[in-house]
């Protein structure tokens, strides 16, 4: 009886074109068959939004042995809930966001398309991984992750994952990496978040910027002391965001 190889499906925020996406294609195709269905072009920052007023379309891109592409008109998550409703004969065996051009580190976790993707994945009680590289350029250089992307997306089709976690997973912008570090999530905020512009045809017109500081810089066990010390962060993350310590504080309110 022939061996029926994993399936993985992967999606990100960046579209199908970005290098990332394809980069990580090359990486795992070897040992899973893949199918990809992403956005039509970059959507990051969309976040866990998925599309309520507008009709989606699938465009097939790319067919191969063990290999097919699709795009999505939709946000990173429709491209998920695509994929598993109308795409899928079979259920994944694991759900991958990423390679993303940026990292989704701290705060930024909660506004990633990529985390998206991931969330939606875990949601669907899938074992999910997200890969990010501190690196926006389109030309990154991804060969760097490889063995550790490997490694982990291996370990994740072995094992799993508990039900409710999925791994938040971004990589350092340097030549070498000191090791891994399984970390939380460090506090911080995005600050000055929008510069004005005037239209030279007579409006004002915004674009969304920002500066990020992290609040808690020395604290070695966060995501981000870990990034700026060339580690591989490896974060946790859970669907359940309930705040179980202040269950009780709200409860004594009496309401």
């Amino acid at each position: 009886m022939k061996k029926v190889r994993p399936l993985i499906l992967i999606s990100n925020d960046d579209g199908y074109k970005a290098k990332g996406v394809n980069e990580l294609v090359r990486m795992v195709r070897d040992y899973a068959d893949v199918l990809v269905c992403a956005p039509q072009g970059p959507r990051s920052g969309m976040s866990c939004a998925f599309s309520a007023t507008i009709p989606l379309t699938l465009t097939h891109r790319r067919k191969e042995q063990g290999l097919e592409v699709w795009s999505c008109n939709g946000t990173p998550v429709d491209c998920v809930k695509m994929a598993l409703n109308v795409l899928c004969q079979r259920e994944p065996d694991m759900l991958i966001g990423g390679i993303n051009h940026g990292d989704n580190a701290s705060v930024n976790a909660h506004y990633s398309g990529t985390m998206g993707v991931t969330i939606e994945g875990c949601m669907k009680y899938i074992p999910s991984v997200a890969f990010s590289l501190c690196d926006h350029r389109e030309d990154a250089d991804f060969l760097p992750l490889e063995p550790y992307v490997r490694q982990i997306t291996q370990r994740v089709l072995a094992e799993g994952l508990p039900r409710g976690v999925c791994l938040n997973v971004n990589f350092p912008l340097c030549e070498s990496y000191k090791g891994v570090r399984v970390c939380r999530m460090a506090r911080g905020t995005w600050y000055n978040e929008t510069s004005q512009f005037h239209h030279p045809r007579g409006y004002d017109y915004w674009w969304m910027m920002g500066h990020f500081k992290n609040d808690e810089p020395n604290e070695e066990d966060t995501d981000r002391w870990a990034l700026d010390h060339d580690y591989v962060a490896i974060t946790p993350t859970t669907v359940d965001v309930t705040a179980h310590q202040a269950i009780g504080l709200i409860q004594s309110w009496n309401l």
